[in-house]
């Protein structure tokens, strides 16, 4: 999908002392072996997941939850052997994440994973807003002198977007920054910004939370329909595009979001470097 993650298989993923410092090293593009993100994986010790992982963005931060990042897990965990039932079962850290394999053609995996529901006060996303307020739609996010619109959520992770009637003047080297680092973040939040082409049609743009501007984003595609679906834009199916392909978002009346989309393995490889050289 244009989001690129390596995945690492280990021993206990509870248990790593140098992970930020590794995922530094190896996601830089032009000294590391590049990429958006690092999720490590291992056996689950719980009995609710068969599978359990930590998903670090490239500055070194963790991320709670990655769509895309445990897509990416799951298709590594099918390529090698490791699993072969249709249904799997990864343990994030906002929550197990249930998955079923709906195709796979040579590297090229489609799944369907239930991404949980989506809290909407300010204090789950977290915002500091005083007072709370139970669901943040269309609320003014102050950017220099400028008004933005908002609509936020948590997906598991921060999520801010902002609709556009197009993405000429949408700078996202500039302005994501500005949102991602806003102080009302304390978190620092995922930036999307949408159009909306029709009822089940959004195209996206994606800053992301500690990796910067990438092609696409599993939470944040979730989030940026929901957020069309809340401002009665759009209908609860959705087909997100982004710069990286079509992902199918379905929030279901009982609140629970199924994101159905692909990820392909693209290459084996073992890092030689030593931590720090």
């Amino acid at each position: 999908m244009g989001n690129d993650f390596l995945i690492i298989e280990v021993d206990d993923a509870a248990r790593l002392p140098t992970a930020s410092q590794l995922a530094r090293e190896m996601c830089q593009r032009n000294y590391g072996a590049g990429a958006d993100g690092v999720v490590f994986v291992s056996r689950a010790h719980q009995d609710n997941a068969d599978f359990a992982s930590r998903i670090f963005n490239a500055d070194g931060s963790e991320a709670g939850v990655s769509g895309n990042g445990t897509r990416c897990a799951a298709a590594y965990l099918y390529h090698a052997g490791l699993w072969n039932e249709p249904a799997i079962r990864i343990a994030t850290a906002a929550g197990v994440k249930h998955g079923r394999l709906v195709s796979r053609a040579g590297t090229l995996f489609e799944f369907e994973f239930d991404m949980g529901r989506p809290s909407f006060s300010s204090e789950a996303v977290p915002m500091t807003i005083t007072p709370p307020v139970e669901r943040v739609v269309r609320y003014p996010l102050h950017l220099g002198g400028d008004v933005l619109e908002v609509t936020c959520m948590s997906m598991g992770n921060p999520q801010c977007i902002i609709f556009v009637a197009d993405f000429s003047n949408v700078n996202l080297a500039e302005i994501g920054p500005f949102i991602e680092d806003h102080p009302i973040f304390p978190d620092r939040a995922n930036v999307e910004f949408v159009r909306v082409n029709s009822r089940d049609d959004i195209e996206i743009r994606i800053w992301e939370r500690g990796a910067g501007h990438t092609l696409s984003s599993g939470t944040g595609s979730c989030a940026s329909a929901i957020a069309a679906t809340l401002n009665g834009l759009t209908d609860r199916k959705v087909r997100v595009q982004t710069e990286g392909g079509t992902l199918r978002v379905y929030w279901r009346d009982d609140d629970r979001v199924m994101l159905t989309a692909s990820a392909e393995v693209i290459y084996e490889g073992s890092w030689l470097r030593e931590l720090g050289a």
